[in-house]
């Protein structure tokens, strides 16, 4: 039983094959055509030329049919003819025969003893492989084959053969060598398309550059020239003779003692007049010794002031070079953008803020300077928020009040607890105690204070509570239960105080008002949420950030969609903050933050620098700058406009023999900026709580 194959796909056929059929490729005979197609059409009989392509198809097709097995449907391999007359793949009918004892056609008793070979059939499969091949086989592979099988052919065939093949090589190489130089030509107009609009940018970035540099000059200049007037009129001032000043009231004066004594002797009034004389010489004396003492203070003030200043200049030249990629992009962008809006009439207004100044250098002048103002974060005041008794001190959430008087913080300790942030700074870390205390049932996971009220501040607990608190009577005012899991976030509403929504690990967003019981909205999500944020502006808009490394915008109003869906993180999105009403950061385990303009889809700007991959860290906004913890236990302080930290704080271990090892241990889990202040509040895993400030 032979091994040869035929299927759907085209089979390899041995050389052993080829060279024992009966009929090569090139020569066919009308017979065996006959035998495999069946019988020939009648002498009649015509087909009609529209249709012998289709006719030619359908007798490929049936005939294919007739050689297929009927058991796996697929063209018969080692055919073998059974006593009812059908025919089978040999191991078909075999495996059949294994579990049954009958013809799988026809049902009669059979047996492997009833099993005989089709070698007529067998011997037509194999002219049928061969024709297959020929159909789909190249006009070289004919050759090819025709050579091999001995095909007689002159030299003079061969010349001409040989010449045409020579002929068609060269055709061939030509159309190659001019495909070839098509790409290159292709590709050079490319480059050179794309090289001319980078110097079109670079020459407009030029224009930009040489405008900006002028206008600044001109207002430095202006700068100068009203520093030289004050200097003038600071130096006329001190050089200015205070004796002609002094002068005319003490002549009045002599003239009023001249007349009143004018009855007396002549040689008191002469005594008087000299002794007056003396006082006024005595005076102006003195009054010049403390111009020269106040001129000399002046200019030694002025000089330790210049040295402050050139060293505070140095400072952020530093740091303008150490950042000056970015920096550059920030300028081009602003540059570029103010150009543009410039261009329309409805802003050409307001596209010179001051006389040569335009939008976009205003903005970046204005980046530039809160980027370079501030390079460190100093502490200031530090307090150890752990109890002695208890080793869980992880403070997940520290929150200031609306006033910024009071700030609370809250953990895994179980316990609220309320300080007053001017006994922080002025009292030793050692001796700091809170003014409130609130015990909870659970660990907390967030803080919100209420934005109107500071007596009342709301928190969400790891068995899934929302609490109201009232500070002053430190009670609990409502106790929200809804959620069926963990709760990891709350917040209240900016522009309605009765309102706040929490988010829960049961994939569930809940809207509450502090007038009901139960909850207002409530919203269904596929992935746990890890926080929520109102939107300052607005009781109706709120971001929520999940574990499916989104952040979804909802309109209140109408929840059964987000109004829009942020994505660019890569894992859970662990918080969302809020720098204004369109502006949007968000923090997540891929150790990014990230940047969105709530008016579309696309981070504006993506920042690295920090480390945060399975805990939550904290994240703090204000209008300038966004502040996060680190895993690396620091706090990093990016500038909006500038993708890398402007500033770093790490934290430090009690004890000083864990100092080294205290890296891999903590982290900072909680940051909040004071308001319009360069002020926060940062605490860590270790339960140290500090106040750093943005310092040059």
């Amino acid at each position: 039983m032979g091994g040869s194959s035929a299927g759907v796909l085209v089979p390899s056929v041995s050389k052993a094959d080829e060279m024992g059929a009966s009929v090569t490729p090139l020569a066919v005979s009308s017979s065996e055509t006959t035998d495999v197609a069946g019988a020939p059409a009648a002498e009649g009989e015509t087909v009609p030329d529209g249709s012998r392509d289709g006719a030619a198809v359908e007798a490929d097709a049936e005939r294919d049919r007739d050689l297929l097995c009927p058991i796996c449907m697929g063209v018969i391999k080692d055919a073998f003819l059974t006593a009812c007359g059908h025919c089978f793949c040999y191991m078909c009918i075999v495996t059949h025969l294994n579990n049954k004892s009958d013809c799988p056609c026809c049902g009669n008793y059979l047996t492997k003893s009833h099993l005989y070979p089709n070698f007529l059939l067998n011997k037509l499969l194999k002219k049928q492989c061969v024709r297959q091949i020929a159909k789909s086989a190249s006009p070289i592979e004919h050759l090819r084959v025709a050579l091999k099988q001995g095909c007689e052919m002159s030299v003079k065939e061969l010349d001409g053969l040989l010449s045409l093949l020579s002929e068609k090589k060269r055709r061939m190489e030509q159309q190659e060598a001019e495909m070839n130089m098509q790409i290159l030509l292709d590709f050079l107009h490319s480059l050179r398309k794309k090289k001319l609009e980078e110097l079109n940018e670079v020459q407009t970035d030029m224009q930009f550059i040489k405008d900006d540099i002028n206008a600044v000059e001109k207002h430095r200049t202006e700068l100068y020239r009203v520093r030289e007037r004050y200097s003038v009129k600071l130096r006329m001032l001190f050089d200015d003779p205070i004796p002609t000043k002094l002068w005319a009231p003490t002549a009045d004066q002599h003239n009023s003692i001249l007349i009143s004594n004018s009855r007396n002797s002549r040689s008191s009034l002469v005594r008087t007049g000299s002794d007056n004389l003396q006082i006024r010489s005595n005076d102006v004396t003195a009054q010049l010794n403390h111009q020269e003492h106040q001129r000399k203070d002046a200019f030694s003030g002025s000089e330790t002031s210049s040295l402050i200043q050139s060293g505070r200049v140095i400072a952020r030249k530093r740091k303008i070079q150490a950042q000056f990629k970015e920096l550059q992009e920030c300028y081009l962008q602003k540059r570029r953008l103010g150009a543009s809006q410039s261009h329309h009439p409805k802003e050409k207004v307001d596209a010179k803020v001051r006389e040569g100044y335009h939008v976009g250098l205003e903005d970046f002048q204005s980046i530039l300077t809160t980027f370079t103002k501030y390079s460190r974060l100093r502490v200031i005041a530090e307090l150890r928020h752990g109890d002695l008794f208890h080793s869980a001190n992880i403070v997940s959430s520290i929150e200031f009040d609306c006033d910024d008087e009071y700030f609370a913080t809250a953990g895994v300790s179980k316990r609220i607890k309320v300080f007053e942030f001017s006994t922080v700074l002025n009292q030793p870390s050692e001796v700091n105690c809170p003014v409130v205390e609130l015990a909870t049932r659970s660990k907390l996971s967030c803080l919100s204070w209420n934005k109107y009220s500071k007596n009342v501040i709301a928190s969400s607990d790891y068995e899934g509570i929302v609490t109201v608190w009232d500070v002053t009577t430190r009670q609990s005012i409502m106790e929200y239960e809804e959620h069926e899991k963990r709760a990891w976030s709350v917040d209240f509403s900016r522009t309605e105080p009765s309102m706040l929504v929490s988010g829960s690990d049961d994939c569930k967003v809940k809207v509450w008002s502090t007038k009901q019981e139960a909850s207002v909205i409530n919203i269904d999500m596929k992935a746990n949420i890890c926080c929520v944020k109102y939107n300052p502006g607005s009781s109706v808009h709120v971001a929520v950030g999940s574990a499916d490394h989104k952040i979804h915008y909802f309109d209140l109003r109408n929840t059964s969609s987000p109004l829009c869906v942020f994505k660019g993180h890569w894992k859970a999105v662990s918080y969302v903050k809020f720098l204004s009403t369109n502006e949007l950061a968000s923090a997540s385990t891929d150790s990014t933050l990230r940047l969105w303009d709530v008016n579309g889809t696309c981070p504006v700007r993506t920042f690295v620098g920090h480390t945060n991959e399975k805990n939550f860290v904290g994240l703090t906004v204000n209008n300038e700058y966004i502040a996060c913890g680190s895993e690396t236990n620091e706090v990093c302080v990016y500038h909006k406009a500038i993708l890398t930290p402007a500033a770093r704080h790490k934290f430090g271990s009690w004890d000083l023999d864990d100092a080294e090892d205290d890296a891999g241990l903590y982290f900072i889990s909680a940051v909040c900026w004071k308001s319009d202040s360069p002020t926060m509040l940062a605490a860590n895993s270790q339960g140290t709580i500090k106040v750093l400030v943005l310092a040059a």
